[in-house]
C-alpha cells in the first residue's frame, strides 16, 4: 500500500493537467446521508419518486419540503481532510478539474474553485421560468420559493431523474477527462453514467489513471493504481506534495 501511495503521489506530482472524479463516497466520510434503498424512505415516499419533474409539477410544495428537509440534514455537514486536501492540491496547479457527482457543495465549501456539478448542487435554486440561478445556504427556505426577478417558482438546481444533465458541463467534463495527463477517482461505484464513462476518456487518452475506493469496483481491472482505501485515508496522502 505504502509503495502505491508513493507511486501516486510521483505521478500526480509529474502532471501537467491534473482531473479528479468524486462520488458519494468522499462525503459519506462527513456523515452526508444517503437517500436510496431501505435507508432513503422519507413519509413512506422514496428519494426516486420525488426527486423527479412530474413530482414536482403534480405537488412542488411536497417536493420542497423534502429538499428542505434533505437541507437541513446538510446544514450541520462540514467538509473533511479529502475535501480539504483537493481544495489545496488545487491553488498549485494551473490547471485541474474536480468533476463531481455529489450535489451536498461540500467541494466548494472546502475552497476547490474549479468544480464541475454533474448532478447540479442542493443549496442552488433555478428560476422554473426566467433561468435565474441563486445559492442559497438555508436550512428551509419555504414550501414554495419565489423567485425575486420575476416571481414565478424556483426549483432545486439538481438534476432529477427522467432529466438530461446540464450539456455545457457535460462537454467540460468530457474535455477535462480527455485532456488529463493523470485521472484519480475517488469514492465512486464507476456505474452511473455517464461518469462512468470519464476515466475510460481518459485511459484512452492516455492519462494516467489512479482509483481509491475501499472495494473493487467494475473501473478497478482497467487502473493503473488501485487504492483500497477511503477518501479521508488516501487522498491527503497523495495530493499533500
Amino acid at each position: 500500500m505504502n509503495m502505491l501511495i508513493e507511486k501516486a503521489k510521483e505521478i500526480i506530482a509529474s502532471s501537467e493537467k491534473v482531473t479528479v472524479l468524486t462520488g458519494a463516497g468522499i462525503s459519506a466520510e462527513s456523515g452526508v446521508p444517503t437517500f436510496r434503498g431501505k435507508d432513503g424512505l422519507w413519509h413512506n415516499y422514496r428519494a426516486t419518486d420525488l426527486a423527479t419533474p412530474e413530482a414536482f409539477e403534480r405537488d412542488p410544495s411536497l417536493v420542497w419540503e423534502f429538499y428542505n428537509w434533505r437541507r437541513s440534514l446538510l446544514s450541520s455537514v462540514t467538509p473533511n481532510n479529502a475535501h480539504e486536501a483537493l481544495a489545496r492540491f488545487e491553488k498549485t496547479r494551473v490547471v485541474f478539474t474536480l468533476i463531481t457527482q455529489n450535489i451536498d457543495g461540500l467541494h466548494g465549501r472546502a475552497g476547490s474553485k474549479n468544480v464541475l456539478e454533474i448532478h447540479g448542487n442542493i443549496w442552488k435554486m433555478r428560476c422554473t421560468s426566467c433561468g435565474t440561478v441563486i445559492i442559497d445556504y438555508r436550512g428551509d427556505v419555504g414550501s414554495l420559493p419565489r423567485c425575486d426577478a420575476c416571481g414565478a417558482l424556483m426549483r432545486p438546481d439538481v438534476v432529477w431523474f427522467g432529466e438530461s444533465l446540464n450539456a455545457e458541463v457535460l462537454t467540460e467534463a468530457f474535455n477535462a477527462s480527455r485532456e488529463c495527463s493523470s485521472m484519480i477517482v475517488v469514492g465512486t461505484s464507476a456505474v452511473v453514467q455517464p461518469a462512468a464513462f470519464f476515466p475510460y476518456e481518459a485511459k484512452h487518452s492516455q492519462a494516467f489513471l489512479i482509483e481509491i475506493n475501499p472495494e473493487a469496483t467494475p473501473l478497478s481491472g482497467d487502473a493503473d493504481i488501485s487504492l483500497r482505501g477511503t477518501a479521508t485515508e488516501c487522498v491527503p496522502l497523495i495530493f499533500e506534495q
